[in-house]
């Protein structure tokens, strides 16, 4: 087991999870033209956003200060999706990309989920496993498209 990790660093991840998360459907939209999945990326969408206003709004009672994700972080992500979508931007292609994005998120939740939770509050382990299991739900969704 890694290092434990503090409340903190827990909730600060989860907010940048889900900004992530958001930046990355927001950069992506403009180029889907399938109704399904667009419908299912927003829906995706309002679920990151009330996560992300969950996380800020624990942050406020902790007297934290959550950071956005680095520009260079945005800019890679915005490149990334526009170059995956220039030639082909199908279901199939839109959620494959989602898809990448969506595990390498769930890894990461996992990994501190294990490496806090015996020292985490309550409230943040209880978003933070709220946030993993919607992700693993977008997962299940997202292969739908495959």
């Amino acid at each position: 087991m890694g290092e434990l990790k503090k409340d903190s660093e827990i909730l600060a991840e989860i907010y940048r999870n889900a900004q992530l998360g958001i930046t990355s459907i927001v950069d992506i939209m403009p180029e889907i033209n399938d109704e399904s999945i667009k419908e299912e990326i927003m829906r995706e969408h309002e679920e990151y956003e009330r996560i992300c206003s969950e996380a800020a709004n624990l942050a406020r009672k902790y007297n934290l200060e959550l950071k956005e994700p680095s520009p260079m972080k945005k800019a890679m992500m915005w490149s990334a999706i526009k170059m995956g979508t220039a030639s082909d931007n199908s279901a199939q292609n839109v959620a494959q990309m989602m898809l990448k994005g969506t595990v390498q998120g769930i890894t990461s939740l996992r990994t501190s989920l294990t490496d806090g939770e015996l020292i985490m509050d309550a409230e943040v382990k209880k978003l933070l496993t709220e946030l993993i299991d919607l992700e693993e739900g977008f997962e299940k969704k997202l292969k739908t498209f495959l």
